[in-house]
């Protein structure tokens, strides 16, 4: 089975160093900062970007995953360079995708920059980390710009439902976040006014389930991610991921689902459990006989192009 993930966060020195900042460690580089804080949290230093995009090849490899959106998951420019770097060195296993701020002010210079360089395939939007709206003109602003300077159809991510950071809780971070910003409706209006812009909501709405399969019954252009474990479920009595996946398949179909574990640090690497749960639970959809396949890669292909790159047995 050739499997393409389409969910995976590249924790770079950058991305530590902008958490040691947070945490008030004293860190004269970024790889200061990433030493400090991975070591205060028990995972593995990322080493340089060119080392952590090898390292990312070589997990992808043993547990046989063709390719790989990564994340930058901080609104810095480091970490939106750390990724394109990434990318630029391994371009027939990765998607480039990252993180903004609309409120900022340098938002959309650094998405014209990242765009225009990188030729990124994604842009994350987290409403509820960030406090805005998705009906704020900042955001309209930044969509406008996606579509004007992406090299090739842009993706546009948008976190809903339930956000909790464990790297944060480690931390000892506080993480105010207000979910009511990040509802599935308010994408549809989005998605509806940019309707040759694709928008992926990822962790099927994460406990906005009804909501996240209406907006994107109602719109051709919003698709869903599967990522993660989902532990959004115990919101929903009775709801196992077959459930879930069976409904789905059953207003959209699989060209519009797209697979996700997640997968963020090491030693962990890319979470093969997370792979194995959905193809199981996929197997079990009877009425759609190629759903693992179209899942796993299909709609990855279909948004992110296909590169011709087939892993060896």
């Amino acid at each position: 089975m050739k499997i393409h993930d389409a969910h995976c966060h590249f924790f770079s020195r950058a991305f530590f160093a902008a958490l040691a900042r947070e945490t008030g460690e004293p860190a004269a580089t970024h790889a200061d900062g990433a030493t400090a804080v991975t070591s205060r949290l028990g995972w593995d230093d990322p080493g340089t970007d060119d080392d952590l995009a090898d390292r990312w090849v070589a997990a992808l490899d043993t547990h046989h995953v063709a390719r790989a959106m990564l994340i930058a998951s901080v609104p810095t420019q480091p970490a939106i360079e750390a990724v394109g770097a990434a990318v630029t060195r391994h371009p027939h296993r990765f998607v480039g995708a990252f993180m903004v701020d609309p409120t900022r002010p340098e938002t959309t210079e650094l998405t014209e920059g990242a765009l225009r360089a990188w030729g990124f395939s994604c842009v994350c939007l987290f409403p509820a980390m960030h406090h805005y709206a998705l009906d704020d003109a900042r955001v309209s602003a930044l969509v406008d710009t996606i579509e004007r300077h992406a090299t090739r159809r842009a993706a546009v991510f948008v976190h809903c439902g339930v956000l909790a950071l464990g790297v944060r809780k480690k931390l000892g971070l506080p993480s105010r976040f207000d979910i009511r910003r990040g509802r599935p409706l308010d994408v549809l209006a989005l998605a509806q006014r940019y309707p040759h812009v694709p928008f992926v909501i990822p962790h099927f709405g994460a406990g906005f389930f009804s909501d996240a399969l209406m907006a994107a019954d109602l719109a051709s252009n919003i698709y869903l991610d599967t990522s993660s474990s989902n532990g959004w479920t115990r919101y929903h009595p009775n709801l196992s991921l077959a459930d879930v996946l069976r409904q789905t398949l059953a207003v959209l179909g699989p060209e519009r689902l797209l697979f996700g574990t997640d997968s963020s640090f090491f030693p962990r690497g890319w979470q093969r459990s997370v792979w194995r749960d959905q193809a199981v639970a996929l197997e079990d959809c009877a009425d759609w006989p190629d759903a693992v396949t179209r899942v796993m890669t299909g709609t990855f292909e279909f948004l992110f192009g296909s590169t011709g790159f087939e892993l060896e047995d």
